[in-house]
């Protein structure tokens, strides 16, 4: 599996999906940083610009540039593997 430590998520604690990949991450012991966009302005702006307006989380971002848009499990450890 992927160790990169430049994925980022952009989520928001209240949100089932975010937990079910923050969880996901955290079991196979990936590193990544955690972006509330309820309290990060930037954080929300830079999903809304991503998602074409739409808050639509998780919004996760790889240190190769790509980002997956609320993946399920099997596209997120696809991605990671």
């Amino acid at each position: 599996m992927s160790t990169q430590n430049e994925i980022k998520v952009y989520g928001a604690d209240w949100c089932p999906d975010c937990r079910r990949a923050k969880r996901l991450l955290d079991e196979r012991q990936v590193q990544y940083a955690w972006v509330d966009i309820d309290k990060d302005r930037e954080g929300e702006k830079f999903v809304l610009a991503t998602n074409r307006g739409n808050r639509s989380i998780p919004t996760i971002v790889f240190g190769d540039g790509s980002i997956l848009v609320e993946p399920s499990n099997p596209e997120l450890l696809a991605k990671l593997s």
